[in-house]
This record gives C-alpha cells, structure tokens and sequence, in this order.
C-alpha cells in the first residue's frame, strides 16, 4: 500500500500537520476609562440614564457657560478634542484645560459661513450620549444645540467633566 506524501515528509513543514493549536495573542485593548456614571443615575431597562446635569442648569458652570456664550467655537472644539481622547486612549486629555485648535477654526467657519456650528454641536452631543449611555437620539441632539447652543456645549462638558474627574479621585484613593 502506498503511504501519503505527509507520512514520507516530502512536503515543506508549513504545510505538514501539526498536533497543537496556535497561542492566543493579546488583542489590542484601550482601558475602559473611568467612571461613567459617577452621580450612579438609575438605568432604563435598555440600560441608558438620564444627563447628569439638566439642559437648562447650564450657569451650574460659570466659565463653561462663558466660554460656550461668547466662543461656542472653542468650547465645541474643547468638548470634542476631550470626547474623542477620552474614546481613543480610555483616559484624560493631558492638555485637556487647552480650548485652542483646529477643531475650532471648522466651527468658526459654519457658523461664518452658514450660521450654522451648530450642526457640528449634533454629531458631538450624540458622541458624547452614547459614551455614557444617555437616553436620546439624534433628533433630541438636533434641538438641544439648535435651540440653546450654550446650554448643550455646557452640558456636554459637565458630562465629560465627571468622568475626567473620577480618574482624579482613584489616583488619590490609591495613593491614601
């Protein structure tokens, strides 16, 4: 009887069998971040909450609610650069406190251009909504930043604020 070319080891090794399964690798993975909840608001049973801070507790935040009122452009861009950090890399901006950059400058040029930044706003909000599983859609998104422009960019970064700061309170809890 004739034998396989296998069992005569004709064919290169990577095509010989093996008798063991390949190692697992360590897949890529970004820290969950901090906590996302910290004012521990109740869940639906679809497991959203409410917005930390109400739409219209915006002077809850005095120099956001400056900043949002007099450069919406930088505050969005503020909001956004820290929104898309925190979902890239699982932990604060280092430079979060900075509010200048280009993300400013496309808000600046809606709003010149077509009096529209707002629209910008939506996407951000939205993002921000289902960082920390917020009840809402993108229409709810629509009239929060058409309708009060300062009132969500504040919201919005009262939101981030909270998980910015929990990362705060565990470096001191571990270092008590």
């Amino acid at each position: 009887m004739e034998s396989s070319l296998l069992d005569k080891k004709v064919l290169p090794p990577s095509y010989q069998a093996t008798s063991s399964q390949p190692q697992a690798t360590t897949p890529m993975s970004i820290p969950n971040g901090g906590d996302r909840n910290v004012r521990k608001l109740p869940l639906d049973e679809e497991g959203k909450r409410d917005w930390s801070f109400d739409i219209l507790d915006c002077l809850g935040d005095v120099d956001t609610y400056c900043l949002a009122c007099w450069c919406p452009c930088l505050a969005h861009a503020h909001n956004r650069r820290r929104l898309l950090y925190l979902n890239a890399h699982g932990v604060p901006h280092p430079n979060r406190e900075q509010v200048v950059e280009g993300d400013s400058v496309i808000y600046a040029a809606f709003e010149a251009f077509f009096g529209a930044g707002w629209l910008l706003q939506v996407f951000t909000r939205g993002g921000i909504r289902e960082r920390y599983s917020i009840r809402g859609n993108g229409a709810h998104d629509f009239v929060a930043a058409f309708c009060c422009q300062t009132c969500d960019l504040v919201q919005g970064s009262r939101e981030l604020r909270l998980e910015e700061e929990s990362f705060e309170n565990q470096r001191g809890a571990a270092s008590a």
